[in-house]
């Protein structure tokens, strides 16, 4: 009887986050070759419906729509992008991860020359209600300084008349 009775009680789940992570890690690890080969349909499927896209100096972009016109640019031709996670964390539930990373990206500068940048990258991924894993979150930026804004050019203004002459 007692050991039936231990046979009914809540069970604990089973721990996958060693699996889930070799999943993500891989699913990362074609996502980036996608992007490496320009497929904009590919890059954007790594993505939930509801996903963010938290791109430097561009508002959230929300959705498949929105985040395909943010990677459509760094997708081009003139510009070469790659990255590599180094961290990887699954939440004992089983249902969230987040990874940690850095980037690459080559673009060619007004001269065509190229410029380099290295960055890193935050993504969060969620289990999606048919067992895959998705982006949910994703934000990235430069490791280089940002750039100063112009100096606002002081007007110089031409000396009233009235106040140039001494008063004796």
């Amino acid at each position: 009887m007692l050991l039936l009775a231990s046979g009914c009680g809540p069970s604990t789940p089973p721990d996958t986050r060693a699996a889930d992570e070799k999943a993500i890690r891989d699913l990362d690890a074609e996502w980036s070759k996608a992007a490496a080969s320009k497929d904009l349909d590919a890059t954007v499927s790594y993505y939930s419906d509801d996903a963010s896209l938290l791109a430097p100096n561009l508002p959230i972009a929300t959705g498949n729509h929105a985040i395909r016109a943010v990677w459509s640019p760094l997708l081009s031709s003139d510009v070469s992008l790659s990255w590599a996670a180094n961290k990887a964390e699954v939440a004992r539930s089983g249902d969230l991860a987040y990874l940690l990373g850095v980037y690459q990206m080559t673009m060619k500068s007004p001269q065509g020359k190229p410029v380099t940048d290295n960055g890193k990258f935050v993504e969060v991924w969620k289990k999606q209600t048919d067992g895959k894993w998705k982006v949910a979150a994703d934000i990235f930026n430069s490791d280089s300084p940002a750039s100063k804004p112009p100096e606002k050019e002081k007007k110089s203004r031409p000396a009233h008349p009235a106040h140039s002459k001494k008063h004796h």
